[in-house]
């Protein structure tokens, strides 16, 4: 890899970014489809509390998928930095058994624990009903979003970003009309309601699964090769993806207990303010997705700088990353926070009911926080493309298991705060983990060149 300037690297950066951006944009706006379409049902507030339940559930399990996609991002981007294409397709046809395999066990032991998992969140009678209508489709298809995410991840790390982007605008094309008729009963299809919600997503996940699966085998992406003929399980690379995707897995697992435990302390404040919190969660997932998108990007271009053996490099991307996320993130705050009644009437949600009010509030505290994840995100993105994975799980343990949570119970419970109090707990938590990562930025130890992952 030649050396490049700090104008080439912000440019290198946002080409690969900008299309993340796209794919993310449109997986949120997916989930906001399902939230709209429920607010529009006749039992909307019971349906929207359900939905608020179901999705932590949901975020929980996906927690292992995220795992091995960061696994196989590190590894094919320092493999693809090297210009080993052997190893990229070995990795790829892999970790392409795995999901499947990964996919297929959730959608099991999923649908087992979701019962127990929901009544441990605090959802009863029609809430607990309607939330498992929505998850056993959802649970059952699970293969087919984890697939795409894999292919998404392994893509960016041989730098090809417009491709799942594209996928992305026909799944939710396809999302947005089965939705409508089978959460409302239109195009002559069954109002099934949440039920139908689910249903919905899975099968423009399964199409848009399809489509990518067909296009890598025709050799959209040169170099880059997809047999469906099932191959012995590499168990040694399956254990260099579980030593650098487990950490991952973890600190994924970290985030969504914290947000389950918030939306239990949540529940026994208020019903109604766990289904603000829903609410707040998807506004929050589109207004992460331009930091996150910048940070999964940075993940890639840091990997393939250790891998082309440019240590200077994959520092001097973490640098503009951090620059680039805070500012985005910092712009979107002012405009959040400024446009926050019109964000809830999308919802069909009256500000000035209980509902709108506990929703404005959570969004304005989301608003006031996101500087700080700008920062952090870069820092992520840093140590997942070096696979430093466990330094990552280390500093989010640190702020959010004996930080963001302790403070959310003192400011919510005894200080008497109620939900404002414990929705104020998460920027706090991004201040302390932003602090942390610069802290490793500077140490250096990351920054381990070779073609493999040490």
């Amino acid at each position: 890899m030649q050396a490049m300037t700090t104008r080439q690297t912000v440019a290198q950066l946002w080409t690969l970014a900008y299309p993340i951006i796209g794919l993310n944009v449109l997986n949120v706006l997916a989930l906001a489809v399902d939230t709209a379409m429920c607010g529009r049902l006749p039992d909307a507030e019971t349906a929207l509390t359900a939905l608020g339940f179901a999705t932590q559930v949901v975020f929980l399990l996906m927690v292992a998928m995220m795992g091995l996609t960061v696994g196989t991002v590190a590894f094919v981007a320092r493999a693809y930095g090297a210009g080993d294409t052997a190893r990229v397709n070995h990795i790829l046809r892999q970790s392409s058994q795995l999901t499947v395999l990964l996919g297929l066990g959730v959608a099991l032991l999923g649908n087992l624990a979701a019962p127990f998992i929901l009544r441990a969140l605090g959802a009863s009678g029609a809430s607990l009903e309607q939330s498992l209508a929505y998850l056993v489709p959802m649970l059952g298809g699970t293969v087919f979003p984890y697939l795409s995410l894999l292919y998404a991840g392994v893509l960016r790390g041989v730098g090809n970003t417009r491709l799942p982007f594209m996928i992305a605008l026909l799944y939710n094309g396809l999302n947005v009309v089965f939705n409508y008729g089978l959460i409302l009963g239109n195009y002559g299809m069954p109002a099934l309601g949440v039920q139908g919600a689910a249903l919905g997503t899975v099968l423009a996940h399964a199409v848009g699964t399809v489509a990518m699966i067909a296009l890598l085998r025709r050799g959209a992406i040169p170099g880059l090769t997809l047999p469906l003929k099932p191959t012995a399980l590499d168990t040694s690379l399956a254990g260099e993806l579980i030593r650098i995707g487990a950490p991952a897995a973890l600190d994924m697992v970290i985030l969504n207990a914290a947000f389950m435990v918030i939306v239990g302390m949540l529940g026994r404040i208020d019903e109604v303010a766990v289904a603000a919190h829903g609410m707040g969660l998807r506004v929050q997932a589109l207004a992460f997705v331009p930091g996150l998108s910048v940070s999964q990007a940075t993940g890639a271009l840091v990997g393939q700088a250790l891998g082309a053996d440019n240590a200077q490099q994959a520092k001097r991307v973490v640098r503009v990353s951090v620059v680039m996320t805070t500012a985005i993130m910092s712009l979107l705050a002012i405009l959040i926070i400024g446009a926050v009644e019109p964000i809830v009437s999308v919802f069909d949600v009256n500000p000035d009911t209980a509902l709108g009010g506990f929703t404005v509030t959570w969004i304005e505290v989301l608003g006031y926080g996101m500087p700080a994840v700008g920062v952090y995100v870069a820092f992520v993105g840093m140590l997942q493309g070096s696979g430093e994975t466990r330094t990552s799980l280390k500093i989010n343990f640190l702020a959010t298991a004996l930080c963001q949570i302790p403070l959310a119970g003192l400011l919510g419970f005894t200080f008497g705060l109620g939900a404002v109090g414990i929705w104020a707990s998460l920027p706090l938590s991004f201040i302390i983990k932003s602090a942390l990562g610069a802290v490793v930025y500077k140490r250096g130890n990351w920054a381990r060149a070779g073609a493999r992952v040490a």
